[in-house]
């Protein structure tokens, strides 16, 4: 189980942001004040929360600490003062994500399922084949005996999800959230619309849809 190391000063903020995270599965630590959290530095979690107001130590100085210790921890910024600023600032010391508030704490869950997933994917094949299919992820790009079927941006996103969550069944709502981001206001039609299109390409892909849930993708015959 990925492990989260919260830093947030506001106690009904980090309660909420706690119960939303251990909801999606996460384990976390939550802190409520810089000092505490420095104590931990040396620790290894998945990825770090930090707002960036804090008593104490601050959290970019927190971030440095983190950093020093080890490079490849994922953090992510909260705060809520100049949004603009902050999000350039906590980039150029090495933050690998920003998030300004007021935000939905879905939406922090969605930043680190993210950030996590890339991670994982790294470990993923950049040549994968499904059926008579190859998928190369470096070029973007998917073969059928050595001709490429052309895919939109948005149809090779959604084919990769699937394929990367080959075997689970995804919702709508979760794919939506994935390849369109959180931001878009628009019909979930827009996720079976590209679906029938990646059939129409790929007919030899076995893609089920999930009456009133969603898609999954399989390798069952």
């Amino acid at each position: 189980m990925d492990r989260i190391f919260l830093v947030e000063d506001e106690i009904s903020l980090n309660t909420l942001l706690v119960s939303y995270l251990v909801e999606a599965g996460y384990e976390v630590v939550s802190f409520t004040n810089g000092s505490e959290a420095a104590k931990r530095v040396d620790e290894t979690p998945s990825i770090w929360v930090l707002d960036i107001m804090l008593p104490g130590i601050d959290g970019y100085t927190l971030l440095n600490m983190i950093k020093a210790k080890n490079s490849n921890i994922p953090v992510i910024f909260i705060s809520a003062r100049n949004a603009e600023l902050d999000r350039v600032l906590g980039l150029e010391i090495g933050s690998d994500d920003y998030l300004p508030k007021p935000f939905l704490p879905r939406e922090l869950v969605l930043r680190i399922n993210r950030i996590l997933n890339k991670r994982a994917d790294s470990v993923l094949l950049d040549n994968q084949k499904i059926g008579e299919y190859n998928f190369d992820r470096k070029k973007r790009l998917i073969c059928l005996n050595n001709s490429e079927i052309v895919l939109s941006v948005k149809e090779y996103d959604v084919l990769d999800y699937l394929l990367q969550n080959i075997g689970v069944a995804k919702s709508r709502t979760e794919i939506l959230d994935s390849v369109w981001g959180t931001n878009y206001f628009g019909s979930d039609r827009v996720v079976d619309d590209t679906l029938r299109r990646i059939r129409k390409k790929c007919p030899g892909l076995k893609i089920e849809n999930l009456y009133g849930f969603g898609y999954m993708l399989t390798t069952e015959k």
